[in-house]
């Protein structure tokens, strides 16, 4: 039965056999077979063809799953499980935005906590950016359905805009740097995620209790591993449908 998934895909990216197979480093001929055969390629050219195409290994090759090495990369991914955020080591927060040498992505509503410990964090991201590290920030709409609800869930009500309104305050000196990115974004959220390199920390979220007393996810990405990039995807959709907020010639904010 042919790869339909495959095929459309190819199609979608633009590509032909020919363009996707010289891009992977096989034979043209090949990359027909993994179509019309449903032949499931080398994991090396897998994960080259999806990141390629723009789609999850997963989606294009489902089998993969049930491999015995896709799950133990998987599982080797999970480093600890905290029982709730204060648990989590002061130094393994910092090491986030402290040791971080490619990207930093943070997706929270506020991310409070993070400031309150770390005054001079904004600081810390601009020189961060400065030195080539891409920064990226998605903090919640105070204004959104999302946030309210949020805030109406954990019985603050207006407390959780408020705390967005705060969040921005702390982070002003770093909007606008070179290399910082920061969105706004109103979806809701199922957990926060602090990703830096190669290392996230994963605040999971529970109906009706703060952020702050939930358990903590820290993985670390392994290659082949399932969880890291599945947690990554979901902070690149949410990054694709924010809004810019950009900086006015003063102090206060607009929205692009």
């Amino acid at each position: 039965m042919p790869n339909e998934r495959l095929r459309s895909s190819i199609t979608a990216a633009g590509h032909a056999y020919e363009s996707l197979a010289d891009h992977i480093g096989v034979d043209p001929k090949t990359v027909e077979r993994w179509v019309t055969t449903a032949r499931v390629p080398h994991r090396t050219h897998r994960w080259k063809t999806a990141e390629l195409l723009g789609r999850d290994e997963a989606y294009l090759w489902p089998t993969v799953l049930q491999e015995p090495r896709t799950q133990a990369a998987s599982e080797a991914e999970f480093v600890h499980l905290f029982p709730n955020r204060g648990a989590v080591p002061r130094e393994l927060w910092r090491g986030l935005f402290f040791e971080a040498t490619d990207a930093i992505d943070v997706l929270a509503y506020a991310g409070l906590f993070l400031l309150d410990s770390e005054p001079d964090l904004a600081d810390v991201l601009v020189r961060r950016a400065g030195e080539g590290v891409r920064v990226r920030l998605l903090i919640g709409d105070p204004d959104s359905d999302a946030v309210a609800l949020r805030g109406d869930e954990e019985g603050i009500q207006e407390g959780m805009a408020e705390r967005t309104r705060m969040a921005r305050t702390y982070l002003r000196p770093a909007f606008g740097a070179p290399g910082v990115e920061v969105r706004q974004h109103s979806t809701t959220l199922y957990n926060s995620i602090y990703r830096s390199d190669d290392t996230m920390l994963v605040n999971t979220h529970i109906y009706g209790s703060p952020a702050g007393a939930s358990p903590v996810l820290h993985l670390q990405r392994v290659a082949g591993g399932r969880v890291f990039d599945s947690y990554q995807r979901s902070f690149e959709r949410v990054w694709d449908g924010a809004t810019v907020v950009e900086t006015t010639a003063g102090n206060g904010q607009r929205r692009r």
